[in-house]
């Protein structure tokens, strides 16, 4: 499994009720820094498989969460633990970086 497109409708059972971490990656279709680090979200989702949930929520579809986090800027990377957000990181970052930020927050 890699990473999972989250919408408001799913976003409490795919995220807040997961029993694992959840490492989602808030993005838009016209996002050029997005689609950058598209691939670097869904590389470091399988070195955690199985350990570590990694989604993706459009922030254009899905106003609502984005307005719920104070998402101002994309990407943002959001970390979730048994419900609750635990850190928020802006921008796009190198693989190893993005691992340092999970290993350091979880």
């Amino acid at each position: 499994m890699s990473v999972i497109d989250v919408t408001e409708k799913t976003f409490e059972a795919e995220v807040l009720k997961s029993s694992v971490p959840v490492v989602a990656d808030v993005w838009a279709v016209w996002c050029g820094p997005c689609r950058i680090y598209s691939p670097v979200v869904e590389d470091v989702a399988k070195d955690y498989e199985g350990k570590i949930k990694f989604v993706k929520i459009d922030a254009d579809e899905n106003p609502e969460l984005a307005n719920k986090y104070g998402i101002m800027s994309i990407p943002t990377t959001l970390l979730f633990e048994r419900g609750n957000l635990k850190a928020q990181s802006v921008g796009a970052v190198p693989k190893e970086v993005l691992k340092r930020w999970i290993e350091g927050n979880k």
